[in-house]
C-alpha cells in the first residue's frame, strides 16, 4: 500500500510540475532530496553504530541482565501464561529495554527471537495449528508440525482460513506493547532534528516521554481488558 501511495505522490508532483511549467524546480528538488537522503543515511549509520555498540557493552557488562531481572514482575503481569525461566521472557525484556532507550535497531533482533520462542511455547503446549519448534514462525504457513496431537496425528499449522497464521494472545500483547513502547530517549527523532538544523534537537524528549507513556498505558489496559474478555 505504501508503494502505491508514494508512487501516486510522485506522479502528482511530476504532472503538476509539467502543467505549471515548473519541471526544472521538480528536477532540482528531486536531486537535492536524493543528496539529503544519502547524508541522512550516513548520519543514522553513525548513530546506530554508537547506540548498538553501547547496548552490546551494557549486555556484556551484565547491566542488561540486571535490568531484565528488575522488570520480570512487569513481564509476569503482562504475560502470566509464560512460565518463569522461559527464554521468551528474556527476549521480551531485552526488547522492551531497548525500546525504552530509543534503540529501535537493537530491539528488532530480540523481538524476532521473542516471537520465535512464543511460537515454540505454543507448540510445546500442543496448541493446534502452531509450527513445531524447529520451524519457528517464519515458515510458509503450509507445513505441518512434527509434534503429535492427542490422537497421535500431526497438528496442522494455525491459519485464519486463508492460509495465514493466527497469532497467540502473548504474541499480540507483545506486538502491541512493542509498538506503543515508552521511550525515555528518542534517539531517531533527535538525530533527525539535528540533521535538519534544529536549534534544540533534544527538545523533543519531554513530549516524547509524555506521548509514549500515555500510549504504553493505553496499550497495557487494552491488552489486559482483551485478555480478560478472552478468558470469560
Amino acid at each position: 500500500m505504501l508503494n502505491y501511495i508514494w508512487a501516486f505522490m510522485i506522479l502528482v508532483g511530476v504532472v503538476y510540475g509539467a502543467f505549471t511549467g515548473k519541471m526544472a524546480e521538480v528536477t532540482s528538488a528531486a536531486l537535492d532530496s536524493a543528496g539529503d537522503a544519502v547524508s541522512l543515511c550516513i548520519t543514522m549509520i553513525g548513530v546506530m553504530a554508537l547506540w548498538v555498540g553501547l547496548m552490546e557493552i551494557a549486555q556484556k557488562s551484565g547491566l542488561i541482565a540486571k535490568l531484565t531481572r528488575g522488570i520480570q514482575p512487569f513481564i509476569s503481569f503482562l504475560f502470566p501464561r509464560i512460565p518463569k525461566g522461559h527464554p521468551a521472557r528474556e527476549y521480551i525484556a531485552t526488547n522492551l529495554i531497548a525500546n525504552v532507550l530509543g534503540l529501535g535497531w537493537a530491539c528488532t533482533p530480540a523481538g524476532l527471537r521473542a516471537m520465535e520462542e512464543l511460537a515454540k511455547l505454543e507448540a510445546e503446549r500442543g496448541t493446534p495449528g502452531y509450527a513445531s519448534a524447529g520451524e519457528g514462525i517464519l515458515g510458509d504457513g503450509k507445513k505441518k508440525q512434527n509434534k503429535a496431537g492427542k490422537d497421535g496425528g500431526e497438528l496442522p499449522v494455525a491459519t485464519n482460513g486463508k492460509g495465514g497464521r493466527v497469532a497467540s494472545n502473548e504474541m499480540c500483547t507483545f506486538l502491541i506493547l512493542n509498538i506503543s513502547s515508552l521511550q525515555l530517549i528518542p534517539v531517531n527523532m533527535i538525530a533527525y532534528r539535528q540533521q535538519y538544523g534544529s536549534v534544540n534537537p533534544a527538545g523533543i524528549i519531554a513530549p516524547a516521554i509524555v506521548a509514549t507513556a500515555v500510549s504504553t498505558g493505553v496499550a497495557v489496559v487494552y491488552c489486559k481488558v482483551k485478555d480478560r474478555r478472552r478468558r470469560a
